[in-house]
């Protein structure tokens, strides 16, 4: 009977007193949490996109506690988690100007000239590593890499082989910009009005032979608008939106190829129609 009871007796004060050490190292090493972190992380979105810079909610809440955020860093909760971000520490809260994304290229299946058909895999980041299907080396590629990335179903892919963007329901998180191998898509002010709708570094003939509606760096843009546009490297460039004057937006608009302009947003019949279609879509 002895041989039985001395191993489990044994077995049992091993137990207890790991367990009770346990309990001891828990008390003295654990790290009390701040409530804040908390309650931020309850009121965030949960998209963990990222877009914030940081891996996730509840990174972003602990850096904002920490002080090393802005309240206002979540371009996906936008101003009314913002400023609950602000009453929790205790702050004012800080303006957040809303972005949207928006594409650089026009190059549409009738506008930019094929090269030949593309075999292979269809992502546009595994046709970029071999050039694409199309003769411009800048422009989209079609494949809709950005549209899997969006968590927000603000992207469809148009009839033009382009991508549209919802501007209504883009959240500036910023996945469809790091999806796009070419660069083209790039997060703005919801308030500027004009954008160069390319990016060709190729010169202006060549531009213009493998896309009609490339950049030429014809500079009537420029000239309309110098303290807001410049050229660089075979490109429109704006280094100021906010310089461009609603007197000197119709002389931009001369564009011979239409690659600089105005950013299309839908009507409010166009979006009304758009909901109806999205409300009723199996």
């Amino acid at each position: 009977m002895m041989d039985v009871l001395v191993p489990i007796l044994t077995m049992g004060l091993l137990g207890l007193f790991f367990s009770l050490g346990l309990v001891f190292a828990y008390k003295k090493l654990r790290v009390e949490e701040d409530p804040r972190v908390v309650a931020i992380a309850d009121i965030l979105p949960q998209a963990n996109c990222g877009a914030c810079g940081y891996s996730g909610c509840r990174a972003f809440a602990e850096a904002v506690v920490k002080g090393d955020a802005p309240t206002n860093g979540c371009p996906v909760g936008g101003e009314q988690v913002a400023a609950q971000v602000a009453s929790i520490l205790g702050e004012e809260a800080q303006a957040l100007v809303k972005k949207v994304a928006r594409l650089h290229c026009r190059g549409t299946k009738t506008a930019a000239k094929d090269r030949g058909e593309y075999i292979g895999v269809t992502t546009c980041r595994a046709a970029h590593l071999v050039g694409g299907q199309k003769q411009c080396s800048y422009g989209c590629l079609g494949f809709g890499d950005c549209i899997q990335a969006c968590l927000f179903d603000a992207m469809e892919m148009g009839d033009d082989g382009l991508p549209r963007i919802d501007e209504n329901k883009c959240t500036a998180c910023g996945r469809c910009v790091e999806a796009c191998p070419r660069n083209i898509i790039e997060l703005h002010p919801v308030d500027q009005e004009i954008i160069v709708f390319c990016r060709s570094l190729d010169r202006g003939p060549l531009a213009r032979k493998v896309c009609k509606n490339a950049c030429i760096a014809c500079g009537i843009c420029v000239r309309a608008c110098p303290e807001g546009i410049i050229l660089e490297n075979n490109l429109a460039k704006i280094v100021d939106y906010k310089k461009i004057l609603p007197e000197q937006i119709p002389a931009i608009e001369k564009c011979p190829t239409k690659a600089i302009g105005r950013i299309h947003r839908a009507s409010e019949e166009e979006q009304a129609k758009t909901n109806e279609k999205q409300a009723f879509a199996p």
